[in-house]
């Protein structure tokens, strides 16, 4: 026991040493000013960096992906205007932990409502355990079409259910494991984040490359791509115009349900990368792990720099990207053997079960949109296998059965195929696989550490031993996910990222209002024209948010009025 004593008070030592010698190093820097003060903030970021490694994960590469091939390039300024948002945000949080030195759960309770602070730990933890659905659908996804299709896939020795089952109980296995280390603070635990890191890096340089490789092949319309980081929130409420030859080509009044169904997925993706981009969740685990670093007051700028460069330009570069990427090879363009037969020497793959299933679904519903509902009923009444209705969908004309192809969700397989021009086909599935594989077991030891802060905050339970381990298993529930989603598993990020948009105004309005809160703040509190700044940024931010999170609700609540 003296040893162990021993032991923990040269490690205190050594923090104290090194954490005076972090405030020293700041305070010559702040005197400095200039190229010295950059040098010493590049040298001490570090929580913008974790931020950027969880906002790099599945979700935000779903988003991408998903937002090139439904609006192209016109939407490439979605998330980085999202992002700069909550960087906005998470500055004001920060500002607050830093002055304050108190944890915000109790901060909020005690200063500015319990409601509202009980309202972000609650929305905080179910985001955690929504968002962990994709993540193990990602990871099921690309193992299963990209990785060992032969092995692991649908079609082979173990069958679809086994083989999810064998792929989720062993993600969670080694996360569960992972998470359980993390505060043991095991050289295990750093060597996987190093390869985790590389792994995103790998996936990221590749789309990057596409980018370039489109560029010297000159079919990157680069005047195209500059105007689509210009936000035009006009975009939004139209389809792509890509789409117009073909809904200039129905007929019947049914462009209607075409636009209609075309804007709803372009919002639904939208919501995606924004919600993405800096979700509810990582607003609550940011202002803990600057307390965990022991960051002070002198800390405030530092922390404003490090989210703006550690956080914000991997981010930008990594999106753009993908978006570039999926748009050049996926927008506008039909899945292959749907709205028309394969040609011979069509190199794609032919259109699987999901792909046939959303296919047919999206032109029944073309059908119930236009026709009246006895004339529905008397189709559906004929056949129990909706044989009659099948047929009734091909007599459609080929312009609507197009947008329907177009429209249908691209699974990892397909998505992999963005990395095809430059890799060819089998490395494309292997670099992409690997990289959301590793997407996705980050994400998920990520999402599960916040599930333990907030879960521990709550009940008031320390964050170490087994209260800590046993609350992160709350997020464990998401390993049910490819089990109850038939539609592609890249496209299940889509209705829970729209969740995580819902509920992000409950956490920017709370911070607004924490850094009013003379009782919170005291001296600390910003005055006269820094005042005025910062409240007209995080107003500008939690109206954005909010208006984005009730037009939403409506979207989805319109079909029950």
């Amino acid at each position: 026991m003296a040893d162990e004593t021993t032991g923990n008070t040269a490690t205190e030592t050594i923090i104290d040493a090194t954490q005076a010698n972090e405030l020293k190093m700041l305070a010559d820097a702040e005197a400095a000013g200039g190229w010295q003060r950059l040098k010493t903030y590049f040298r001490l970021s570090g929580p913008g960096w974790l931020q950027s490694a969880i906002t790099l994960g599945g979700g935000s590469l779903a988003g991408s992906l998903y937002i090139g091939v439904i609006g192209g390039y016109s939407l490439l300024w979605v998330q980085p205007l999202a992002m700069i948002l909550g960087i906005i945000m998470l500055s004001a949080i920060g500002y607050v932990t830093l002055s304050t030195g108190e944890r915000p759960f109790g901060s909020i309770n005690r200063h500015v409502s319990p409601i509202l602070g009980w309202a972000w730990a609650l929305a905080t933890l179910a985001a955690n355990i929504v968002w962990c659905m994709p993540q193990f659908a990602l990871a099921n996804g690309v193992l299963q079409q990209n990785l060992f299709p032969k092995t692991l896939g649908a079609n082979g020795p173990l069958g679809d259910w086994n083989s999810k089952v064998l792929i989720s109980v062993s993600i969670l296995v080694i996360t569960v494991l992972v998470t359980w280390a993390y505060n043991s603070g095991h050289w295990g635990v750093r060597a996987y984040e190093i390869l985790i890191k590389l792994m995103v890096a790998g996936i990221v340089l590749c789309f990057g490359a596409v980018a370039i490789s489109l560029t010297v092949t000159g079919s990157l319309p680069w005047g195209e791509v500059l105007a689509g980081f210009i936000p035009n929130p006009s975009v939004l409420f139209e389809p792509a115009p890509t789409f117009d030859p073909l809904l200039q080509q129905v007929g019947d009044g049914a462009d209607g349900y075409w636009r209609e169904l075309i804007v709803s997925r372009q919002f639904d993706n939208v919501a995606t990368a924004a919600a993405t981009a800096v979700g509810i969740n990582m607003t609550f685990l940011f202002p803990y792990s600057l307390l965990r670093k022991r960051w002070g007051k002198l800390h405030r700028q530092l922390t404003i720099f490090d989210l703006a460069t550690g956080m914000f330009i991997p981010f930008l570069l990594a999106t753009s990207f993908v978006v570039i990427a999926a748009a050049n090879r996926f927008h506008g363009l039909p899945v292959p053997g749907l709205a028309e037969p394969m040609a011979a020497t069509d190199e794609a793959a032919p259109p699987n079960d999901k792909e046939k299933s959303e296919y047919n679904v999206l032109l029944r519903g073309r059908l119930a949109a236009t026709l009246t509902p006895d004339a529905m009923a008397a189709l559906e009444a004929n056949s129990p296998e909706a044989d009659s209705l099948n047929k009734a969908t091909q007599t459609l004309p080929l312009a609507e059965k197009q947008l329907a192809a177009m429209l249908v969700s691209r699974d990892a397989d397909r998505l992999a195929g963005a990395l095809t021009p430059l890799t060819g086909s089998t490395v494309a599935n292997v670099v992409f696989g690997i990289g959301v594989l590793g997407m996705a077991l980050s994400t998920i030891t990520i999402l599960m550490l916040m599930s333990g802060f907030a879960l521990c905050e709550m009940l008031g339970l320390p964050f170490d031993g087994w209260p800590f381990r046993i609350c992160c298993l709350a997020s464990a529930v998401g390993a049910l996910g490819p089990f109850y989603w038939s539609k592609a598993s890249f496209a299940l990020a889509v209705p829970t990222s729209v969740f995580g948009l819902i509920v992000l105004p409950i956490a920017y309005i709370t911070f607004a209002l924490m850094m009013n809160s003379r009782s919170l703040m005291g001296a600390a509190m910003p005055k006269g024209k820094s005042r005025v700044v910062w409240n007209v940024l995080m107003i500008v931010a939690a109206g954005i948010a909010t208006v984005s999170s009730a037009y939403m609700v409506y979207l989805k609540l319109k079909p029950y009025f």
